[in-house]
């Protein structure tokens, strides 16, 4: 570890405050105050606000390119056991249950490291707000725009990988969704004459039943995915048949292109099932998510990286199917998506996970190594 332990109490420090006051997609002022409150207390880099996300700057000059690295700073809406840490969440309904602390507290140590070791390069650290819902890095574009940024690394907890090892692969790192809504009008009646109604609940009935052939192996090159979220059709109302219904989807795809393919493929369906059963029908689409694709050179960088510091490399036994908005920015400049093994913590977005503190200095260490290659 380079890390000084005084520097690595502070980040810990930060991470477990953090952990306790977790804030939801585009809720995260606190959040973005304490961490703005941290670098000017204990750095001297430049900050700048940019309203809902920020970042902090290293001037280090020299020739090279500038470097990014990103940290995204909203929980998640799952509740946390209040025994389990003693910085245990204070937010009914929320709590920092995919490593988003951890990962800020990482840029945060990250940044210390910069203030005491230095670099001969531009380094820039963004904290961005909203990556649960895939809002938060269309708005953070403009950092790559505005500074002539040659590439940008983040990284991910995740449990699976050997606690402490490195994975990066190569090409596709997590995959492209959308939450899909299909929405079904049709008309009401008394329940005892049903006929005189138009009632969406068959045809939904019948998507749903259809929706494994559309993704049967073999049909698309990289895996597909339909995942039924929420069925909703009529009311809790005996006397009344149904008018109206809405099924809820998340659809997933190894590539962005058979994604949209899918999604395209479910509207017809449905388009299909409400005109044999007298139905209209609406769609509207939430949390769209790009594939992110890591650049092979960027992903070879994080290996040499690691290698250098004595941090083990591991083959990922498949792709990590969640899905993740770093890919907006790899489709713009070279970069990569690594992650730090969890080892046999709980899964990701479930009420007994907590970030590995061990995993802040091993961070740090990692991306200060990639900014100085």
């Amino acid at each position: 570890m380079n890390m000084e332990q005084r520097d690595l109490d502070l980040a810990v420090a930060l991470r477990r405050q953090l952990h306790a006051h977790p804030e939801l997609s585009m809720h995260e002022s606190w959040t973005k105050e304490t961490l703005m409150d941290f670098l000017r207390r204990n750095t001297s880099l430049e900050i700048v606000d940019r309203g809902r996300w920020f970042y902090a700057v290293h001037r280090g000059g020299g020739n090279r390119p500038a470097i990014a690295f990103r940290a995204d700073m909203d929980a998640v809406p799952v509740d946390e056991d209040p025994g389990l840490v003693p910085y245990a969440s204070q937010c009914p309904g929320a709590g920092h249950k995919c490593g988003h602390d951890g990962h800020c507290a990482s840029l945060c140590a990250f940044a210390l490291e910069l203030e005491r070791r230095g670099l001969d390069r531009d380094v820039y650290l963004l904290f961005q707000h909203a990556e649960e819902t895939g809002q938060g890095a269309l708005e953070c574009l403009d950092l790559l725009r505005e500074n002539d940024i040659g590439s940008i690394y983040a990284f991910h907890n995740l449990p699976g990988i050997p606690d402490g090892a490195v994975a990066v692969p190569d090409g596709v790192a997590q995959f492209a969704s959308v939450g899909m809504i299909m929405s079904f009008t049709g008309k009401k009646s008394h329940a005892c004459y049903p006929e005189n109604g138009i009632n969406p609940a068959y045809a939904v009935s019948e998507i749903v039943s259809a929706l494994p052939a559309l993704t049967a192996p073999g049909t698309y090159r990289g895996l597909a995915m339909i995942t039924v979220i929420e069925v909703h059709v009529g009311e809790h109302a005996f006397g009344t048949s149904a008018g109206y219904g809405e099924l809820l989807l998340t659809v997933r795809g190894e590539f962005e292109e058979e994604l949209n393919h899918l999604t395209g493929a479910l509207e017809d369906l449905a388009k299909s099932k409400a005109a044999r059963h007298g139905l209209t029908c609406a769609f509207s689409y939430e949390d769209r998510f790009p594939e992110t694709r890591n650049h092979p050179e960027a992903a070879q960088k994080v290996r040499t990286a690691a290698e250098r510091i004595g941090l083990p490399v591991v083959e990922m036994a498949e792709k990590f199917r969640a899905s993740e908005d770093f890919g907006h920015y790899t489709k713009q400049i070279p970069g990569a998506m690594l992650y730090l093994g969890d080892g046999d913590a709980p899964p990701l977005h479930t009420a007994c996970f907590d970030f590995p503190d061990h995993l802040i200095s091993e961070a740090a260490d990692l991306f200060y190594e990639i900014a100085a290659l």
